[in-house]
């Protein structure tokens, strides 16, 4: 079995969603997992229970900085859109296809349990220590976020991110509204931290 990180999610209230709101929804989580794949490693998305899904990466070092952008990418849609995120670092082993609902091992047994167990925080990590911490904190700080606040922080939390100029003509708004949008997110802090939970990895 490899080292693998696995999320582990489920759409919060998503029986008030319609069908199309919970497809952009999951689509948005899925998106996430799109923004890093190319540059973290191999990603797998996949949806379950109707209103779950759950990605792997062979990265680990990359879970806070996804969880993140998963968070913004939903926010982004919609301000109502939440998603509960359960993680877990172990033992795993993927399939060969992209099926990862045929995956297995205790990094998605820990995962899982996490999540049936999960009240109060919306992103946690089974194996506590100071990246739990750390991403107990995120979650405090991003369930404020507003809707122009997190779209500001998608392009911004990629590997790569873009020049603010740059990222403001993509998002369409002017330079100064994405740089109030970022210092209300909290994003300096939270790119300090997030890399220096990577660098540390």
């Amino acid at each position: 079995m490899d080292q693998i990180c696995v999320l582990t999610g489920d759409l919060v209230a998503s029986s008030r969603l319609s069908s199309r709101a919970l497809d952009a929804a999951l689509e948005a989580v899925a998106q996430a997992c799109s923004d890093l794949g190319p540059q973290i490693g191999a990603t797998r998305f996949a949806r379950n229970r109707g209103d779950g899904w759950q990605i792997a990466l062979d990265t680990p070092r990359f879970q806070a900085r996804l969880a993140l952008l998963i968070r913004a990418r939903l926010r982004a849609v919609g301000p109502e859109l939440s998603t509960r995120i359960a993680i877990a670092q172990g033992a795993g082993t993927l399939p060969l296809d992209t099926d990862l609902n045929a995956a297995h091992g205790p990094v998605f047994t820990a995962s899982g349990q996490l999540l049936d167990a999960l009240e109060g925080p919306r992103i946690a990590h089974a194996g506590g220590g100071a990246l739990g911490a750390a991403l107990r904190l995120f979650d405090h700080i991003s369930q404020g976020w507003t809707q122009a606040q997190a779209r500001a922080m998608v392009p911004m939390l990629r590997l790569d991110p873009p020049t603010q100029t740059a990222a403001s003509a993509e998002i369409g708004i002017t330079r100064q509204s994405l740089s109030q949008a970022l210092h209300g997110a909290g994003y300096e802090a939270i790119l300090d931290a997030v890399t220096l939970i990577e660098d540390s990895a």
